[in-house]
């Protein structure tokens, strides 16, 4: 049986996750435009390959803070049965790998399709992110060798 708190659990974790990304994507987002606008290019193709590094390191380490508020739900909640598979069983969610060796406990199992959920948008955020510091960057130093 599904319980309110089940859920209500779920829908907090994920709007803690919301608040991680959108002050990343945010800072990221600025960070990079910033630097594109105040920096003379020499090497524009290089300077681009860095902001899209740095954008994409920082995205990754959002999604890696995000999986560890899961972990630490699952592992506070007993959701699993040890510790050490809490951040195994919240990096299967949050990819939506799904492998299915590791089960949460019935009464925490629809945390799982939550933190799925969870991680497909904000994953779909994140590429929307790249997809728009990439394009800042180039219509920038574009505008800029012209």
């Amino acid at each position: 049986m599904i319980s309110n708190g089940e859920i209500l659990i779920g829908v907090l974790v994920t709007l803690i996750n919301i608040a991680i990304h959108a002050v990343l994507m945010t800072e990221v987002t600025w960070t990079a435009r910033r630097i594109s606008l105040a920096s003379q290019h020499l090497y524009p193709r290089a300077h681009a390959a860095l902001v899209m590094m740095a954008t994409v390191t920082v995205l990754l380490l959002a999604h890696l803070a995000e999986v560890g508020v899961w972990a630490f739900v699952y592992g506070s909640l007993g959701v699993v049965k040890q510790w050490r598979d809490a951040l195994y069983f919240a990096f299967v969610n949050y990819t939506t790998l799904g492998y299915g060796d590791i089960l949460p406990s019935e009464d925490w199992r629809l945390l799982g399709p939550i933190a799925a959920l969870n991680g497909v948008l904000m994953i779909g955020w994140s590429t929307a992110v790249i997809y728009d510091v990439l394009r800042s960057v180039i219509q920038v130093i574009g505008s800029k060798q012209n």
